[in-house]
């Protein structure tokens, strides 16, 4: 077995963590969710593979020991929990003022391109400081501090992650398409869905400026 390959029991228990993880909710689900709902299961995948590509970001910036630098120096960690608070706040007042991606009518006038989703799902993954926190202080776990392979061992793990991942985020994508339907036929549903999905992004901007930086 390659160097960089952990052996099997850590496989199997970051599998269990990773499932564990996938199944709570957070910005990255909201966002999956809501563009599957307005704009079709491409869209949806589109932001799902949006925040993989992140994952493998702060995967690699693990590995290579940056996320530790940022988490080290106080005021990097804080502006990057702004940049977030702020990145999700400005989404939920899209999804208020102008649906920003949450309207459900047929005929909003401005779809965003398949890139435009993506690049929100990546952004949105990006700038969430309790991701860079739970790949900080608990991937680093399943590996030795003097393994010489550890950042090989790392980024697979990483990749682990993203493959485990991309089934649960196909399956909540295309069950939020087959719902879309039903959230069309009335005009209040509608509204009721672009003000929940708005306080779900505002209350998971308010968890981020609480999140504190472990040692």
């Amino acid at each position: 077995m390659p160097s960089f390959v952990p052996d099997l029991p850590v496989l199997l228990g970051f599998a269990v963590a990773t499932f564990v993880l996938m199944i709570t909710p957070g910005p990255d689900m909201a966002l999956q969710m809501s563009r599957a709902i307005n704009y079709g299961r491409a869209h949806g995948l589109a932001a799902m593979f949006g925040a993989m590509t992140g994952i493998m970001v702060h995967t690699t910036l693990v590995a290579f020991g940056i996320s530790v630098l940022i988490l080290a120096a106080p005021p990097l960690f804080m502006a990057l929990k702004i940049a977030g608070a702020v990145y999700l706040i400005w989404l939920a007042w899209q999804a208020i003022a102008h649906g920003g991606g949450l309207r459900l009518t047929e005929a909003a006038k401005k779809v965003p391109t398949l890139w435009q989703s993506y690049a929100t799902g990546l952004g949105i993954n990006l700038l969430n400081p309790k991701v860079v926190l739970f790949f900080v202080t608990f991937l680093p776990q399943f590996v030795e501090a003097h393994d010489p392979a550890a950042a090989g061992k790392l980024l697979f793990l990483g990749a682990q992650f993203v493959v485990l991942s991309i089934p649960l985020g196909v399956l909540i994508v295309f069950a939020a398409e087959k719902l879309a339907d039903a959230f069309r036929r009335s005009k209040w549903v509608e509204r009721a869905l672009n003000w929940s999905f708005a306080a779900i992004f505002t209350a998971f901007a308010a968890t981020i400026l609480t999140a504190q930086a472990r040692h």
